[in-house]
């Protein structure tokens, strides 16, 4: 298992083949645990794994995708107070994982890519 801490304004990399998730000392791991939903690495693992060890301070995001990965860990960053932000159905590439989103749960907000752009920079600007 490798860990990183993470910092403000960073992005995270992961290897192909492996799930990243978020530890509870906020350190970063990657692992070799089952599939979900057919993938590793899969959204929903990260998505869960970051609601418990952020909560309220969490924003997730949910875009493009062929597959419903990320559904119910965006419904549980929810349930644990995050901020939840899907891209518009309408607009995606392709719409299954948004729309399986959105069957599940009412995110926060329901976007066009651009508008989710517009959101992140407002909620950085107020954060600071």
């Amino acid at each position: 298992m490798t860990r990183r801490r993470s910092r403000r304004a960073r992005c995270i990399s992961r290897r192909a083949g492996y799930h990243l998730s978020v530890e509870q000392d906020r350190t970063f791991s990657l692992s070799l645990e089952d599939r979900v939903h057919h993938s590793r690495p899969a959204i929903d693992y990260l998505f869960e794994s970051a609601a418990d060890a952020y909560g309220v301070n969490l924003a997730a995001v949910l875009l493009t995708g062929a597959n419903r990965d990320g559904a119910g860990g965006l419904a549980q960053v929810k349930d644990r107070g995050g901020l939840t932000i899907v891209q518009d159905p309408q607009e995606a590439q392709v719409a299954t994982m948004p729309q399986a989103a959105l069957n599940i749960q009412q995110p926060d907000h329901v976007l066009p890519i651009h508008g989710i752009g517009r959101l992140l920079v407002e909620l950085e600007r107020i954060a600071c």
